[in-house]
């Protein structure tokens, strides 16, 4: 699988942005076939920087309400990132 498809965007919520800032650890959203070992690969060869471990989770779907009535949700897989010393990554 292609580096680009693997991660779709960065998780930014007040935990990951904590991560962050204090431990080197970035929180990205990817797709659900993707694996650890492409995972790193994909973010070592798109940002450039070395990943010492990563940690997956799949977030179940589910339903919620709208105005106009439920909407299921697909479920999602996100990948947090550690880094080594010293690196960083430039999101914004």
């Amino acid at each position: 699988m292609d580096s680009t498809y693997i991660i779709k965007k960065p998780i930014l919520t007040e935990k990951s942005t904590a991560a962050m800032n204090e431990e080197a650890r970035y929180t990205f959203e990817v797709d659900r076939r993707a694996t650890k070992t492409e995972v790193k690969r994909a973010v070592e060869q798109l940002y450039g920087v070395k990943v010492e471990g990563v940690a997956t989770q799949v977030r179940k779907g589910g339903e919620r309400r709208l105005k106009y009535g439920w909407v299921t949700e697909k479920k999602t897989k996100k990948a947090t990132v550690r880094l080594a010393k010293g690196q960083v990554i430039e999101l914004f």
